[in-house]
């Protein structure tokens, strides 16, 4: 109880003398904000560049089907590998000999 009672009186005064030194310094510190003379005027737009390069614009009318254009993909069921992995497991080959330290 004495141990909090003492940490407790500890902090506030920490606290106190934290909020009496910023008033013991009477020097104003004037914030200056640079200005820029052409902020929100109004100008003309940039003229237009191609972000592509020299590279010409190709495109295509109508729709395919999504099974016309992507190619299948092939996945292995999670079984499956399950499967080949304790198949490798077990056909790993085992230590000969087997060392404990006692």
């Amino acid at each position: 109880m004495k141990i909090t009672l003492l940490t407790i009186c500890i902090l506030c005064a920490s606290a106190a003398l934290g909020q009496v030194t910023s008033v013991l310094s009477a020097t104003p510190q004037v914030y200056s904000f640079e200005t820029h003379p052409e902020h929100a005027s109004r100008q003309s737009l940039a003229p237009m560049q191609s972000l592509n390069g020299n590279e010409e614009l190709v495109y295509a009318q109508g729709e395919l089907p999504l099974w016309e254009v992507a190619t299948a993909v092939h996945e292995v069921p999670l079984g499956g590998s399950v499967r080949a992995l304790r198949q490798q497991h077990e056909s790993a080959k085992r230590a000969g000999k087997c060392w404990q330290n006692q």
